[in-house]
């Protein structure tokens, strides 16, 4: 997993609207890059509830957000309009990105061992740098995590 101190090399992907993005796109600007699971799952949609509720606050510290998770686009748009989030989801279906910032790996779960996305979350600076990584996201609060980590 990419760590604080760590240069973000450039990817592209696609966004709920069928449109690129890229990090290229945030140069000279702040970003909080969360990578979660899967939409529309409940502890999911509680933490991206979370950063919609407090990204006023978040935009207000000069931060711009983008979502990852390995849906697809349509998955994506119509998680975004049910619950009328202000930011754009990358759709990583190969996942590509995730595996950038080496958020996948394994997991556990009732017992069982097996490879998945590990919730975590990036907070980069103007020049691409990782400045820190939140590993243990809580999901009710993200927002509140992440704005007392900055």
């Amino acid at each position: 997993m990419l760590k604080a101190g760590d240069h973000v090399p450039d990817f592209t992907a696609t966004i709920q609207t069928g449109e690129t993005v890229s990090l290229q796109d945030f140069r000279g600007q702040k970003l909080i890059l969360f990578i979660y699971p899967a939409s529309g799952t409940p502890s999911c949609t509680v933490e991206n509830c979370s950063l919609r509720d407090g990204y006023a606050d978040l935009k207000a510290q000069g931060y711009a957000l983008l979502g990852v998770s390995p849906d697809s686009v349509k998955k994506q748009q119509n998680f975004i309009q049910k619950n009328s989030l202000p930011f754009s989801l990358i759709a990583d279906k190969d996942n590509e990105v995730i595996k950038l910032f080496g958020a996948w790996g394994e997991k556990q779960m009732y017992g069982k061992t097996y490879e998945g996305v590990l919730r975590s979350t990036f907070i980069i600076n103007e020049n691409a740098e990782i400045t820190q990584v939140i590993e243990k996201v809580d999901t009710k609060n993200h927002a509140q995590q992440i704005l007392a980590a900055l």
